[in-house]
């Protein structure tokens, strides 16, 4: 099973026709994701891949049925894009931009909070249930079909962890790249519960990175719901604090904040804690051989 997207996702790809929308939406085509079109303003008519392209999202959806969005727009009209997702009703956004201003996002979530629609990103490697759909610019050979939840703020350490896993034989149900900027939809203990909740999942990797608390959000609700074994990483452990490291939302602005603090809480709350990013797999398959 998976959760977020599968067989019955139907997406439509936002700045379809320019260089970043073309050359993944084609590789989500080769995967055997059901895109059905996509959507560049001015451009509505034309054909692209060999597929419709629409002036709104909102013909797409009345159109085609879609039901999914990826966003490659520029970070000025990202938000927008978002938002004009949402009123087309959207079930779920993927939103790859990356810089997209706090200003925007603070909008958006507003805005987002009167829609049923889930937001996933922005400034993310999008989402994966291996073997049925790919919304998002990971590279898809890597990943196996299986029943590992993976959920990560980094999209690198995502294909870290599952190129392990992969190699270990640990196929995976869904993995959601939840992004790295300060405002997010959809967060950490989010994307857990719907994991949890997955029948199919057996286990669950958990990978964080210093700045805010949405790790240890996470791990105080695994304390009580846990129910399969989680690993957990926390990246940033050299970082100095104060100084952003690489993602606009990994800024450590307090003791609570640094990835020692946040491994710690994890460690309290039951969860399978490692140092390195090297031993995610291994230490998934042993806590599988011994859980229950």
């Amino acid at each position: 099973m998976s959760v977020l997207v599968g067989n019955q996702s139907r997406v439509v790809v936002q700045g379809f026709t320019g260089s970043e929308g073309s050359f993944h939406a084609s590789q989500m085509l080769e995967y055997g994701t059901c895109v059905v079109g996509g959507v560049t303003p001015g451009k509505g008519g034309r054909s692209h891949l060999g597929l419709p392209v629409f002036n709104t999202v909102h013909q797409a959806v009345v159109t085609h049925d879609a039901n999914v969005s990826i966003i490659f727009v520029p970070p000025q009209f990202a938000a927008d894009a978002i938002m004009e997702a949402a009123d087309a009703g959207v079930q779920l956004i993927v939103a790859i931009t990356e810089g997209i201003p706090v200003a925007d996002m603070v909008r958006v979530k507003h805005f987002l909070s009167q829609h049923q629609s889930r937001l996933i990103g922005p400034n993310c490697p999008g989402v994966i249930s291996p073997g049925k759909c790919k919304v998002g610019i990971m590279p898809g050979f890597i990943h196996q079909p299986g029943n590992i939840g993976v959920v990560s703020r980094s999209g690198t350490l995502t294909y870290e962890a599952v190129d392990q896993l992969t190699k270990l034989g640990l196929g995976q149900s869904t993995c959601i790249g939840i992004g790295g900027d300060p405002i997010i939809g959809t967060t950490t203990l989010d994307a857990v519960k719907l994991l949890m909740d997955d029948p199919e999942t057996e286990g669950i990797v958990m990978i964080g990175e210093i700045g805010g608390d949405m790790e240890s959000e996470a791990a105080i609700w695994l304390n009580d719901h846990m129910s399969k074994p989680v690993i957990g990483f926390i990246a940033g452990q050299t970082a100095p604090i104060g100084r952003k490291m690489g993602h606009a939302g990994a800024i450590v602005g307090g003791a609570s904040d640094t990835a020692e603090a946040k491994m710690n809480v994890l460690r309290q709350c039951g969860i399978h804690v490692v140092q390195s990013p090297a031993h995610i797999g291994l230490t998934m398959l042993n806590a599988l051989k011994s859980w229950g």
